[in-house]
């Protein structure tokens, strides 16, 4: 049973769950888009809202955490050189995943995750 268990294990032990969360977040800053599973897709969004809310504060200790988290240091520095103009007056809702066909081995939901614009 998983009652009132909030993470989505994805059947990985938790230092393998976090690196993925981890590279998939710094894929998503650099590309924009990226094509995942729905169930990746729908935990990776609040890792990168979480992201692009420290960036929008511009703290040093924010740029600090950012790049604790995010693999590459190119994506830290455009992520907080980009964020105010891009998503300066919006509160939220950063991403957008669309559902998109079940992939063709395992039939398991597909999605692609993007940053709104």
């Amino acid at each position: 049973m998983r009652h009132r268990r909030a993470v989505k294990r994805l059947g990985r032990p938790a230092d393998q769950r976090k690196a993925l969360l981890r590279a998939l977040t710094t894929q998503l800053l650099t590309y924009g888009r990226i094509t995942t599973t729905l169930t990746k897709a729908k935990v990776l969004r609040s890792e990168v809202e979480h992201m692009i809310t420290l960036a929008k504060a511009g703290t040093l200790a924010a740029r600090r955490q950012v790049a604790g988290y995010v693999y590459d240091d190119a994506v830290t520095k455009g992520l907080f050189d980009a964020v105010q103009g891009r998503y300066g007056n919006r509160s939220g809702g950063y991403t957008r995943i669309v559902r998109t066909l079940s992939r063709r081995g395992d039939a398991t939901p597909m999605a692609i995750i993007e940053l709104v614009d």
